[in-house]
């Protein structure tokens, strides 16, 4: 089956890879730490200690997110992934120490609240990353999937971890655990090599995802969608303990189960993600994520019962993840690369807000229209959230960017100063091409009409059947011919089976050369290739 063997592909890239067992330790610390520091307010001081000091961590993240994610806009991903973790890990071990210390409260509120901001710096980076890593856009799209898998397991086995830990050592332990796993996670991506974006700009513009979701539809309707699944998440929340105290008349240890089976849900859900690999059109699985969620909440309103409870939250759960994975890979589609991070920056921002605005919400309605009515208007509030941006998220499905073939584009020094509608134009003309190994690609003295670019695989470079130098993932060759209108000066030959883009010679001429920035970039890589070939002869 062709999702599965793309599935399984993500873990035969080495980068990619690394990136996703980084991020099992990245969401297992997220989700086991904030059980850990809620459960430790709690014990302080109930529930409105609890509910302060969630507030408290998630304000200053949410205003830090947007310009968290501009560094990532400006430097390497992978650099700015790396230091997010070891910045989240420090922290949590600062907060590990005042907890087992027994020190002040409000310094281990303190310190946890630099680790909740720095924790959004984590997947504006990843989305940054992964199409750099990503051979073809089917796998970028596996590698969201398996994201998505990673968190959904979280969501169900970090806060059951999280319970162990509590038990054994009490809320420091699991803080100190945590950091461990993100110091691991930051060991993992740290030798993943990924090129800076080449955006420009300064921090001041960390708040221009914030125009771009301002004035374009597509990014607007996704963000919007996302925050509205933030919102519900943490009104569920709030309304486990209504259905199983207030609707059940069971105890409160029912809604730890009640939650659990949402947590399964999403778990099962992943089944139904994979179908998303090699899928063109992802926003009707998006709508199937909201209808399920939908549906599940109105029957629970309906039909109140314990059995069919679970039962409606495990398939509340499926509909969660199908949501969650299509929305923030299409996201990830349209969004334009130059500012991706800075829109996954406002994402995290939004979606933080979300989070607090949820439990408001939650307790509102239960106030206003009674325990089953909140229900029933959570599930009258998903459809019309979707109605309202249905044409921005159709159009965003329709018409999605190159994001694999630009990032592998603009990580070119010739290519880098383009400007965005250049690059995405020669983005859209990249042919792909399969080449068994042995394949000689370009034979010496030919004629050249084609530039390449390695998408993925190992070719050999000679001259005079003299070797001269190989070729990897992101190299690109065939530019001599084009640029100087020569014969070949080099043979290139496929030593593993290799994946190629490859660019008419009138397109790259047409691009490079009108371009001063990237005529010199051109000019200094035909010289250096030049050079080399001449003194290994």
């Amino acid at each position: 089956m062709r999702s599965v063997r793309l599935l399984t592909g993500v873990f035969r890239n080495p980068d990619l890879r690394r990136v996703e067992l980084a991020f099992v330790g990245f969401s297992g610390a997220e989700w086991g730490a904030w059980i850990a520091l809620l459960v430790y307010a709690y014990e302080r001081g109930g529930a409105t200690t609890a509910g302060v000091v969630a507030v408290v961590q998630l304000v200053p993240a949410a205003i830090f997110a947007p310009v968290a994610a501009s560094f990532v806009d400006r430097h390497s991903p992978t650099r700015v992934l790396t230091a997010g973790y070891l910045a989240q890990s420090v922290a949590m071990a600062a907060t590990a120490s005042v907890l087992l210390a027994d020190g002040p409260p409000v310094v281990a509120y303190a310190l946890a609240a630099v680790w909740t901001s720095a924790v959004t710096v984590s997947r504006p980076s990843q989305a940054v990353l992964l199409p750099s890593l990503a051979r073809t856009p089917e796998e970028l799209t596996a590698a969201n999937v398996v994201s998505g898998w990673i968190e959904s397991v979280s969501v169900l086995g970090a806060p059951a971890a999280a319970g162990i830990l509590l038990g054994v050592g009490g809320a420091g332990a699991v803080f100190a655990v945590m950091a461990g796993a993100l110091l691991v996670a930051a060991v993992l991506v740290a030798p993943v090599n990924s090129p800076a974006t080449n955006a420009g700009g300064s921090i001041t513009g960390a708040f221009d995802g914030l125009r771009v979701v301002a004035h374009e539809p597509g990014p607007r309707a996704l963000v919007w969608l996302l925050t509205v699944e933030a919102l519900a998440i943490a009104a569920l929340d709030i309304l486990y303990v209504v259905l199983a105290v207030g609707v059940l008349h069971h105890g409160g240890a029912t809604a730890g189960y009640l939650n659990a089976a949402f947590g399964a849900g999403g778990v099962a859900g992943v089944a139904a993600t994979a179908g998303l690999v090699g899928r063109r059109r992802l926003a009707p699985a998006l709508l199937t994520g909201l209808a399920l969620w939908t549906v599940a909440l109105a029957l629970i309103a309906a039909v109140p019962s314990l059995a069919t409870a679970f039962l409606l939250l495990a398939v509340a759960g499926v509909g969660r993840t199908l949501l969650d994975v299509a929305g923030r890979t299409l996201l990830q589609r349209v969004a334009r690369p130059e500012v991706l991070a800075r829109v996954f920056g406002l994402l995290e921002s939004a979606m933080m807000a979300g989070l607090a605005l949820g439990s408001i919400a939650a307790s509102l309605f239960v106030g206003l229209t009674g325990n089953r009515g909140a229900f029933l208007c959570f599930a009258v509030l998903l459809p019309i959230s979707s109605v309202v941006v249905l044409r921005g998220l159709l159009g965003a499905d329709a018409l999605t960017l190159p994001i694999v073939e630009l990032a592998r584009l603009r990580a070119l020094p010739i290519f880098a100063p383009l400007d965005a509608a250049v690059l995405e134009g020669l983005a859209r003309c990249l042919e792909p091409r399969e080449v068994a190994a042995g394949t000689r690609v370009i034979r010496e003295g030919e004629r050249g009409d084609l530039f390449y670019v390695v998408a993925d695989g190992e070719l050999e470079v000679t001259v005079a059947g003299e070797h001269v130098r190989f070729l990897g993932r992101g190299d690109c060759f065939g530019e001599i011919a084009l640029l100087r209108d020569v014969p070949r000066t080099a043979s290139v030959t496929a030593r593993t089976d290799v994946l190629l883009d490859a660019l008419d010679g009138v397109s790259f001429i047409a691009s490079v050369t009108g371009h001063d920035p990237s005529a010199h970039a051109a000019r200094e890589l035909v010289r250096g290739r030049l050079e080399r070939a001449a003194i290994l002869s």
